[in-house]
């Protein structure tokens, strides 16, 4: 809705207010959750048990966040080092001999692979890039996305699970394949359909046209190549974000950039911090080992559920910032443009924005193989609920497709749609020309900020269903919307409508130095 009108500056006392009244939300709701915590802790211990706290002195730390625990855990044991290992090869080849950089990083990538997964785990991932390589030389991208989709439900074929269990003596050496497997999946698409677009961006730079034929073994060899590389890139193996083969393979040819020390040692203080906040966070409050038990959920007091929500939300951006932002070091000094690191998602005001702004690789990837190439918004309504419908339906499969996953791209779903949809409403001639005559710039803006609190509240109830499961949204569906619509809906939306125009604020100054 904001990109339809101009976004106006509003005074200076008024901007005021509503970043104080942001803050000292967030700041209040989460000691009031923290007061929760500290009083529930040592049931909160017998049910999850709690670690022993490190940061601060004397606190207790919640494991209970999987995905933070286990890169945490990698982290120190092995990626710290790998990467760092991985910077000096990039280096060492990019300064002395540059034409093998690219050779010397892919076997790299590999050889750091091996280590982690096995040579059965690297013998499952080159399966799945030489299977989709094949498939890609009938240059059908309908055929390609098949080939892939097959590819990820082996993912979660319940004995294929157990054999590759069986294969390591952790589960955590498991899910390290399932995560580059179905990041690789990723990579496999982009490379497959780039292939089926366009032959000729995936040769090898010292070839000639004539040799690209399927039956030109050298042809394929070197394909098969391209496409290890692409994948075993180390810095982005694992977890992302996601780079297009056509961006990383045009920035990959390009010789090393000098990047000043000051610059990379202040990217690595940021990322560090970042991991501080984090770390403080789940030190003082228990929001995931709460956020499990449906009973805590219905007995915290209502500025305690709300810094339940905005502490659930926040954590997740702050761990995105940590694992994008420390492998986006790596990236830019190998001479690569890393995608935009993640929003902050309070100041978050559209389901739109959330998508197109938090995880910004994984939105470009979609946009480029999924919804343009189905038609978007060039091809009439209907192709664009259908393209929409689609690309939320592809990320939900791709995450796993449990219940909980299949709520939350449909809430996302319905969400992008009814913003369309007001937005095509507000920019009709007869309406907008009332609301242009009758209302101020100044009162446009905080009309648009009034409606934004509640696609806002929408969207951190679907982002509460996609990290804490159903029964969690259910709770907040009841307790705020049902229960608390007289008491406590009012003064959250309230709230909403100050991070909306926090957020509103902050774009405007961006569109200004652009």
């Amino acid at each position: 809705m904001a990109a339809k009108m101009e976004l106006v500056e509003l005074p200076r006392w008024e901007m005021a207010i509503y970043w104080f009244l942001s803050f000292a939300s967030h700041l209040y709701s989460f000691y009031q959750l923290h007061i929760f915590s500290k009083a529930h802790e040592k049931s909160l211990d017998r049910e999850v048990q709690l670690d022993k706290g490190f940061l601060i002195w004397g606190f207790r730390k919640d494991p209970t966040d999987f995905e933070w625990s286990f890169w945490c855990e990698w982290a120190w044991q092995s990626l710290i080092w790998s990467l760092i290992g991985h910077a000096v090869v990039s280096r060492v080849f990019g300064v002395y001999l540059p034409q093998y950089r690219k050779a010397f990083l892919t076997f790299y990538g590999m050889l750091a692979a091996w280590w982690l997964l096995g040579l059965r785990g690297m013998a499952v991932l080159m399966l799945h890039l030489s299977v989709s390589l094949a498939f890609a030389q009938l240059h059908n991208p309908a055929v390609s996305w098949g080939c892939t989709l097959l590819m990820l439900s082996t993912l979660h074929i319940k004995s294929l699970q157990d054999i590759q269990r069986d294969w390591y003596d952790s589960d955590e050496r498991y899910y390290l394949l399932l995560f580059s497997s179905a990041v690789c999946s990723l990579r496999c698409v982009s490379f497959s359909l780039e292939l089926c677009w366009n032959p000729l961006l995936v040769r090898h730079p010292t070839h000639h046209c004539s040799h690209l034929q399927f039956r030109n073994i050298r042809t394929f060899i070197m394909q098969l190549y391209n496409l290890t590389a692409y994948c075993f890139y180390h810095p982005l193996f694992y977890n992302g974000p996601i780079i297009t083969y056509k961006d990383f393979n045009q920035q990959m040819e390009q010789p090393l950039c000098r990047v000043s020390l000051m610059w990379m040692l202040s990217r690595i203080l940021r990322v560090f911090v970042w991991w501080c906040l984090a770390e403080l966070m789940i030190h003082l409050m228990y929001m995931h080992a709460i956020q499990n038990n449906e009973t805590y959920l219905n007995i915290l007091p209502p500025w305690a559920l709300g810094g339940l929500a905005l502490a659930m939300v926040q954590f997740f951006y702050v761990k995105y910032l940590v694992l994008f932002g420390a492998v986006s070091v790596l990236v830019t000094l190998d001479g690569l443009e890393p995608p935009p690191l993640p929003r902050c998602v309070s100041i978050m005001y559209s389901f739109r924005a959330m998508w197109r702004y938090f995880d910004v690789g994984l939105y470009r990837w979609l946009i480029r193989y999924l919804y343009v190439p189905l038609g978007g918004s060039h091809r009439g309504l209907f192709q664009k609920l259908l393209s929409t419908a689609v690309a939320f339906s592809f990320v939900c499969f791709w995450h796993g497709c449990h219940d909980y996953l299949q709520c939350w791209a449909l809430l996302n779903w319905a969400g992008v749609l009814v913003e369309n949809a007001i937005a095509l409403f507000l920019s009709s001639p007869p309406l907008h020309d009332t609301i242009v005559r009758f209302l101020s710039p100044q009162m446009q803006r905080r009309g648009l900020a009034f409606v934004s609190a509640f696609s806002t509240a929408l969207l951190i109830l679907s982002n509460l269903v996609f990290l804490g499961g159903i029964h969690v949204g259910r709770v907040y569906w009841k307790r705020v919307l049902l229960q608390g619509w007289s008491t406590i809906a009012a003064p959250m939306l309230g709230f909403l409508y100050c991070f909306a125009q926090v957020g509103l604020d902050l774009d405007r100054k961006k569109e200004l130095k652009s």
